[in-house]
């Protein structure tokens, strides 16, 4: 069965449809708990009835972020004299109650 490519995008046209092959090296889509990254992806977007939505295939891993208890915060804000925010983002960068000391330190 032989399909038509230029009939189809006509077909699609007709439809208020259109799609759009897009050049990506990556996808990140942050969780509220970690980061899911696809990897080298084929990515379609795709237009219909005024809305856009994304088809993404890949390989693709999860990356969870640490959980860090108040009592960590509490010791980096101790040591660095710095606020709750600071001593929360500088522990997510680094991922260690001491780096984190040492880098707000600086």
């Amino acid at each position: 069965m032989n399909i038509d490519s230029k009939k189809i995008q006509s077909v699609m046209k007709q439809m208020g449809m259109s799609q759009e092959e897009i050049s990506a090296s990556r996808i990140i889509i942050e969780k509220l708990k970690g980061k899911i990254i696809i990897e080298n992806p084929s990515v379609t977007k795709i237009k219909m009835h005024g809305q856009e939505s994304f088809q993404i295939t890949g390989i693709a891993h999860e990356e969870s972020v640490p959980e860090f208890s108040d009592e960590d915060i509490k010791t980096i804000i101790e040591k660095t004299d710095c606020t709750e925010k600071q001593a929360k983002k500088t522990l997510e960068e680094t991922g260690d109650l001491a780096e984190a000391i040492i880098k707000l330190k600086k």
